[in-house]
């Protein structure tokens, strides 16, 4: 799937993959499956980093709503007889705030282009053409590499005549491709389950919870059609899950699910303390400052009089 309008951006992926492997290559074997997953990796993570960003806007936006929640069930309550006019409401309620419903869909807009990029420039390299600014000898560097013993341009329906022209065991290769699908599986399940959960735990009378719920049982099935896909790309699809997964992580531990007081109004809530933070803990003596001293209570005792003057007795 070759799209012409993206033909810059796939000079560009390819470009990056040139350079990442020529870095390696200085110290490794370049033609070491050991290099070329390095390369993927590392090219995934660049990749993920250039569109942080907007991650970073679509969990703030996200927080917003979230925090909106309780005014925008009373405006829901309030015109739940007129359909556009809480559509309208709630709309100017999200705008005054700075939420953008749609923000969510950022990351995954930026993230699509990029996909098909690394599927067309990893499927070229498979099926032997140097294309993009890449030579004939990277292409075969990469053709020859071996994951856990797998063929890096193979997938899981490839031939078994195929598979043993690179040199590899047919059910080696099987089982390798197998198990990298299972883990894009797992890692497709536990992102979506971490953001759905997140989400029905902020919003439980969503209407839309019990679709999020069907979709976090669905969305391991999609990882399956990855079986098509050569093992370079499976690879990047598995490190920009983990990604994802420690990202969320991150953010959520970061920014808690907000508290509300009876009048829907944003209780505070630290955030949790992060591995460094447990590990660099604070002496006991050092976490607080020592309680001021409690004032010296002076009290006034009466001047001692003579005996004279207590009993009232005149001296004669």
């Amino acid at each position: 799937m070759e799209l012409s309008w993206l033909s810059w951006l796939y000079q560009a992926v390819a470009q990056v993959i040139i350079w990442i492997h020529t870095a390696y290559s200085t110290v490794l074997n370049p033609d070491s499956g050991l290099t070329w997953a390095l390369t993927i990796i590392t090219l995934t993570v660049f990749m993920r980093v250039l569109i942080f960003p907007l991650f970073l806007k679509q969990m703030r936006s996200s927080r917003k709503m979230q925090e909106l929640a309780p005014k925008v069930q009373e405006l829901r309550k309030r015109y739940k007889n007129d359909k556009q006019r809480m559509n309208q409401e709630v709309m100017a309620l999200y705008q005054g705030a700075g939420a953008n419903p749609l923000g969510g869909c950022l990351p995954v807009v930026a993230q699509f282009p990029i996909f098909i990029s690394m599927f067309t420039v990893l499927q070229n390299m498979a099926n032997g053409h140097a294309k993009y600014g890449m030579t004939k000898e990277l292409v075969e560097s990469a053709r020859s590499a071996h994951i856990f013993g797998a063929p890096l341009p193979a997938n899981f329906f490839m031939s078994s005549q195929d598979i043993a022209s690179f040199d590899a065991g047919v059910v080696q290769t099987k089982v390798v491709l197998a198990i990298f699908v299972a883990v894009s599986s797992l890692t497709t399940f536990l992102t979506v389950r971490q953001s759905v959960t997140r989400s029905i735990a902020q919003m439980p009378d969503n209407p839309m919870a019990q679709q999020q719920k069907i979709l976090m049982y669905i969305s391991p099935l999609f990882a399956f059609f990855s079986l098509n896909f050569p093992l370079g790309l499976i690879l990047y699809w598995v490190t920009t899950n983990v990604w994802t997964l420690a990202q969320q992580h991150w953010f959520y531990s970061r920014h808690p699910m907000p508290q509300y007081d009876a009048k829907g109004n944003v209780i505070p809530v630290a955030p949790k303390q992060g591995l460094i933070a447990k590990i660099r803990k604070t002496p006991p003596e050092e976490a607080a400052p020592p309680p001021p001293p409690e004032p010296k209570i002076i009290r006034q005792q009466p001047s001692r009089q003579s005996r004279s003057k207590r009993t009232g007795s005149k001296k004669s």
